[in-house]
């Protein structure tokens, strides 16, 4: 989430105080959808703004907003008059008028950090290059399901230190994971992400309750080929799950390129929590924007 005058869009400090009791509403709601919750938001409306393409993080959205009782509209960037040069401020103050809320998927966090100093309603970070803290709170949802608490944890991602790496250090580590990301030179995460760094994914992930991987490309990455093999070694398949805790369960946010950076066997074997993950996004955001507008 993003929130006026803070630098830092993983979170608002209200957020991290009241986790423990998101992620218990969030549960709830998912025992008891769709009636818990629902009526929440009768009369809001909700912006939910894509400048870029989005599958999990646009359908939750909407069918969350819609569950809860209120209105989404979602404004794909290419149809809004941003194309004809209005400025994203300008974007932020008109909406301001109409709705109660905006959820803002970009490919700049500037173009974010621009969006909530002019709103007056508050900005859900929907995917920045720098920051994905919706996917996060999914994930320590469904970490809690699986082990019933989050304290100790250890998490080891594998891969790319992205936006998905760098929101799970932070908002994960405040939840009371130890998370471990593993990555090659050139690719790994700022070291005062809130992450222990560890070069060789083997020993990233003894011990590891959890091994989550992510796609290897983003949408901005130009040099595929060499990105590629740089990752190749970090590739999660079954003999790097064989390394982790025999209780280990594998998370991916999707979408998955079978045979890159996750192989198939594991991706959909037992031990993989891929879809009960994706499936929570709706849960922990509609929780999220209970906890903003309810």
């Amino acid at each position: 989430m993003a929130g006026g005058e803070r630098g830092d869009f993983i979170t608002g400090e209200e957020v991290l105080d009241r986790l423990d009791g998101l992620l218990d509403r969030a549960a709830e709601m998912k025992a008891g959808r769709p009636g818990v919750g629902a009526g929440v938001l009768t009369g809001r409306s909700v912006a939910l703004v894509f400048e870029q393409p989005s599958t999990r993080t646009r359908v939750s959205l909407e069918v969350g907003v819609s569950e809860l009782g209120g209105t989404p509209i979602v404004l794909p960037g290419d149809e809004l008059q941003l194309t004809r040069g209005e400025s994203i401020g300008d974007l932020g103050r008109v909406l301001s008028r109409y709705v109660d809320a905006i959820a803002f998927r970009s490919g700049s966090d500037d173009r974010l950090a621009e969006l909530v100093a002019a709103a007056e309603v508050p900005v859900v970070n929907a995917l920045t290059p720098r920051h994905h803290p919706c996917q996060t709170l999914a994930d320590l949802l469904t970490l809690r399901e699986r082990f019933g608490e989050l304290d100790g944890l250890r998490v080891a991602f594998v891969g790319d230190g992205n936006n998905v790496a760098r929101s799970l250090a932070r908002l994960g580590g405040a939840a009371g994971l130890d998370v471990v990301v593993s990555s090659p030179p050139g690719f790994e995460l700022e070291a005062d992400a809130g992450a222990e760094l560890v070069a060789d994914p083997h020993e990233a992930v003894a011990g590891a309750d959890a091994i989550y991987a992510d796609v290897w490309l983003s949408m901005a990455d130009e040099d595929a080929a060499a990105k590629r093999d740089a990752l190749a070694p970090y590739r999660v398949d079954a003999d790097l799950l064989a390394a982790a805790s025999d209780r280990a369960i594998v998370l991916h946010c999707l979408p998955a390129h079978p045979g890159e950076e996750i192989t198939a066997d594991v991706l959909y074997g037992p031990r993989s929590l891929v879809f009960d993950q994706a499936e929570n996004r709706l849960h922990a955001q509609k929780a999220l924007l209970e906890l903003l507008l309810g």
